[in-house]
């Protein structure tokens, strides 16, 4: 048995979706099962980190771990439970921010996943670390803006990053969670093109068949904004990751293909996919 965490979220729901397709056992940890709308073939479960009792049953039988967690969790329990439940093998979704080796990570999102990994590290349990930069899910947060109209507002106009869709990421965890050479890995999965935030709001535009158009905000007022409602530590790591992406290009990586044998889909097909969350 394969038990997901965050199996609600987009990550966790693709690769709950990915399993079950491929009629593998899986287990899927919501704090409100009644109202997952997972596929029917996967066992649903209530779990709460905050609740070791309800992890202590999730984990009856199962054998591998997809660990998925809100930024900010403490992986403590849930890594308690698997220790205890003897679980074999555990796939953590991790930040390409972190730095291998650094005595100080650069920011705290890289701090926050290095601390996660060096805890799923210390189980002695088989391990392997999927890292990400910049998903393409990121782009729901222009849905908002174009549900007003055609024109995204946002800093950054000429970050170059390189997309992944999250089925991509699913596909290769259950690749990982599901076949041997992989412990002590840890794979930055990339898309296949690196795109600036201006060509990914053209293509999504075509997706969409509407003309969007991408206008450039001053990030010092949208840093301010965003930090006095949000982790301010977590908004300014975020727009200095961003930032240092302008006019470079990001490391594309083999990591996906060579997993799952098939090429990363590409940003058009991640908007052509998404076009009803926009709708």
């Amino acid at each position: 048995m394969i038990l997901v965490t965050g199996a609600t979220g987009h990550f966790g729901r693709q690769t709950v979706e990915a399993l079950t397709a491929a009629k593998l056992p899986v287990r899927a940890l919501s704090r409100k099962p009644e109202s997952a709308a997972l596929p029917e073939e996967a066992e649903v479960v209530r779990g709460d980190f905050a609740d070791p009792a309800t992890l202590t049953a999730a984990f009856d039988g199962v054998t591998a771990l997809f660990l998925v967690l809100p930024y900010g969790t403490a992986p403590e329990a849930l890594l308690d439970a698997a220790g205890a439940a003897g679980v074999r093998r555990i796939v953590f979704l991790s930040s390409g921010a972190v730095v291998d080796g650094a005595p100080v990570q650069p920011n705290v999102i890289a701090a926050y996943h290095a601390r996660v990994e060096q805890a799923v590290a210390a189980t002695g349990i088989a391990h392997t670390f999927l890292r990400l930069m910049f998903p393409a899910i990121n782009s729901l947060t222009f849905a908002m803006q174009l549900a007003q109209g055609d024109v995204v507002r946002a800093p950054y106009a000429a970050a170059t990053t390189a997309p992944i869709h999250e089925r991509d990421v699913a596909d290769a965890a259950v690749r990982v969670l599901t076949t041997d050479g992989h412990a002590g890995c840890a794979y930055l999965l990339t898309g296949p093109e690196a795109l600036t935030q201006v060509e990914q709001v053209r293509l999504l535009g075509a997706a969409l068949g509407r003309p969007l158009v991408f206008e450039e905000l001053d990030a010092g007022p949208v840093r301010e904004q965003l930090a006095a409602f949000m982790d301010a530590d977590f908004v300014h790591a975020l727009f200095d990751l961003m930032a240092a992406t302008v006019d470079t290009r990001p490391e594309i990586t083999p990591a996906l293909t060579r997993l799952t044998g098939a090429a990363p889909r590409g940003y058009a097909r991640w908007a052509a996919d998404h076009v009803a969350d926009f709708a």
